[in-house]
């Protein structure tokens, strides 16, 4: 072995023992900084605008859009919750008094006049489930556990207020600096890329059409999902249809559950009042329209951009945010569609194009 092969074992190992106490250091930081990326990718034209009308002043503009995020993000985040809560227990005044006025005694009136199932239903409460005082007391403890979950939610985020504005910090100070150095640090990690120049633009050009179309898609989509479900919200006579549009479109995003967790007690509420037919409409919409839409909209947006089979960009999402958390939506169709790229690069560049004269046939 000799004294350069020597030397460059030493220096690898060198550079991956680095690396790795590194990336130990910096994992506490991993998600905050994902999403300051995020943010500074899709800002980053705006930025640019900036910059050019503040008479080329990259700080300034830097300072003026993180502390728009900053407003953006925490007065509606902060209002919302404040809404939420008091909604919450308001909701529970509200069932309280329906129970006092006697919604319990007619709710298998009620439950008959449901079509098809209703008289099975009314035989199920009335005769297997629950008698009505049972049932007026599991109604009245439901209320208490649902208002006092929000009650107890915004204790919690209280009580974890100093790692959520930490995190936030992390963002807000990530975001500054890729505002101000982004395009130095992007330009050094394109050099730093082990491959030919048209290589290398292919995989960022990939990257960056696949970052926008995932954060337009899910954004998109849960904004028509909010809208859909407010316009049956404010049709129906729901109360509070704007505080419950606004929760519609943040829970939007989840793959699972998602808007239901908002629908689908609007629902309860109308059922409960003895609006039946409201209870009915608005479980048809939710189910055959909001829910719908996230199966079929978030696919098509980012799938017609990025051009991933469906099933792949299923997998990633859904895989993403098992893995990831809630990043895990961005992250997942992000690394999937790098690796089609690299994999691309690799069958124009290293694989054989020659092909068998006689066609494979498969076995029997």
């Amino acid at each position: 072995m000799t004294r350069q092969q020597i030397f460059s074992a030493v220096f690898f190992a060198v550079l991956v023992l680095l690396l790795y106490q590194i990336a130990l250091m910096f994992r506490p930081f991993l998600f905050p900084v994902l999403w300051a990326v995020i943010l500074a990718h899709m800002t980053y034209p705006a930025h640019v605008r900036l910059t050019a009308r503040l008479g080329g002043h990259d700080a300034l503009s830097a300072w003026c859009l993180t502390l728009g995020v900053l407003a953006m993000v925490v007065v509606p985040v902060l209002l919302m919750a404040v809404m939420l809560v008091q909604e919450a227990v308001g909701a529970e005044l509200a069932v309280r008094a329906w129970i006092e006025a006697g919604g319990i005694q007619r709710l298998p009136g009620q439950l008959s006049k449901v079509p098809v199932v209703g008289g099975v239903l009314e035989d199920l409460i009335g005769r297997y489930l629950l008698k009505p005082d049972a049932l007026e007391e599991l109604v009245r403890s439901s209320a208490q556990v649902v208002s006092g979950f929000f009650v107890d939610q915004l204790s919690n985020l209280l009580k974890n207020a100093f790692i959520l504005v930490s995190d936030f910090l992390i963002i807000l100070f990530t975001l500054w600096f890729l505002y101000k150095d982004g395009r130095r640090w992007l330009w050094f990690l394109y050099e730093l890329v082990p491959l030919d120049d048209a290589q290398k633009q292919k995989i960022f050009a990939r990257l960056d059409i696949t970052v926008r179309a995932v954060v337009k898609g899910v954004l998109l989509t849960a904004i028509a999902q909010g809208l859909l479900a407010g316009a049956a919200y404010a049709a129906l006579g729901a109360p509070f249809s704007v505080v419950l549009t606004a929760l519609t479109i943040l829970l939007a995003p989840l793959p699972f559950g998602g808007t239901a967790f908002v629908w689908g007690p609007v629902v309860l509420y109308f059922f409960m009042v003895g609006s039946m037919g409201k209870a009915l409409v608005m479980l048809a919409w939710g189910v055959g329209v909001v829910s719908t839409v996230d199966q079929i909209l978030r696919p098509w947006l980012i799938g017609q951009e990025v051009q991933m089979p469906v099933l792949f960009l299923v997998f990633s999402i859904l895989g993403g945010l098992a893995l990831y958390g809630l990043i895990g939506l961005f992250v997942g169709p992000i690394l999937m569609s790098i690796l089609m790229t690299v994999i691309s690069i690799y069958r124009e560049e290293y694989q054989t194009t020659s092909q068998p004269q006689v066609p494979v046939q498969p076995p029997a």
